[in-house]
């Protein structure tokens, strides 16, 4: 799914590290992202919606897949 690569990385930046005890993003950049969309007021550009939409179902997927990847390598690494 590469349409969901650049998210899905987004998501993994923004998420806090065990070594660094700080999000990628802010390691880098100095300060956090914003990523809430949230709505300001009601406008006629329907299409801007739906896309806000579509990153939030989109984020949260990548969340969900990145924390069942972060479970597989924890088991792994509490074997060895």
């Amino acid at each position: 799914m590469a349409k969901w690569l650049g998210m899905a990385e987004f998501a993994y930046n923004n998420k806090m590290h065990s070594s660094t005890k700080m999000l990628s993003f802010k390691a880098n950049y100095g300060q956090n992202p914003r990523i809430e969309f949230e709505e300001r007021k009601k406008g006629k550009y329907e299409g801007a919606e739906k896309f806000v939409e579509k990153m939030k179902e989109i984020q949260e997927e990548a969340k969900a897949v990145l924390g069942k990847v972060q479970e597989e390598m924890k088991k792994y690494a509490d074997r060895k």
